[in-house]
């Protein structure tokens, strides 16, 4: 069962609010830089734009964070479950999570780029996803893969299972909370054919952390998860 987290309401509207406001920055900045022909910017799958558009949400997610946890005086050990006891069983039902959810994503998503395909809709791979693929540098793919599996997974579990999870049931709202939270989730990768199984892999992220009370558990899957695609990704390249 979860327990009763002390997020403040005004804190988490603030949170949320900062880290569009940064995006809307950084999107914005770079825009800006290209047209004023900033060679770094010109290419719209440049490094200089993929680190404005990841750092300029989920990088500055992690300093938001913090500031977040410092104000309401929690130690980040105690929310991601690091000095809590059964850990250890914690990281193995987050791996028995993991082996059952891997196959009910990827077919899920099989079938809804099928039902996409049969309606017309453009089924083209996520953008971070066409951008790794076509990485001619090690670089480039380096800080991709550092993204995908240390960076995003922390900044968007926090946020979501971490913090607007916690708040929205606490008010009341508990299914709100469990399905509002997801399809958010899904919804801000921004690709129709990964929504359906970003949903479903999301709702069985909440019921992990609902089961442990330990956010390092969707955390880690959520890690796995990632890692497990990019590999999948590099074979066909």
């Amino acid at each position: 069962m979860l327990s009763q987290k002390p997020w403040r309401g005004e804190a988490v509207i603030q949170l949320i609010a900062a880290l569009f406001v940064a995006l809307f920055f950084a999107v914005i900045m770079a825009a800006v830089l290209g047209q004023l022909g900033v060679a770094a910017f010109k290419s719209p799958d440049s490094f200089a734009n993929v680190l404005a558009g990841t750092l300029g949400f989920q990088g500055v997610a992690w300093i938001f964070i913090f500031i977040f946890l410092k104000l309401h005086d929690v130690d980040w050990r105690d929310v991601l479950g690091l000095r809590g006891p059964d850990l250890s069983k914690t990281l193995l039902l987050a791996g028995g999570l993991l082996l059952v959810m891997l196959p009910v994503v990827l077919g899920l998503q099989k079938v809804s780029v099928l039902a996409l395909d049969k309606l017309g809709w453009p089924t083209d791979d996520q953008r971070a996803v066409e951008i790794f693929a076509h990485a001619k540098s090690f670089w480039m793919r380096g800080y991709l893969a550092l993204f995908a599996v240390v960076i995003a997974p922390v900044a968007e579990e926090f946020i979501f299972r971490g913090i607007l999870y916690p708040f929205l049931k606490r008010l009341g709202w508990p299914k709100l909370a469990w399905f509002g939270v997801s399809f958010l989730f899904a919804l801000i990768h921004l690709n129709a054919p990964i929504f359906l199984p970003l949903f479903v892999f999301a709702l069985a992220l909440t019921w992990l952390y609902e089961r442990t009370d330990k956010l390092i558990a969707p955390i880690v899957v959520h890690a796995m998860f990632n890692g497990v695609n990019l590999i999948i990704l590099f074979s066909r390249i």
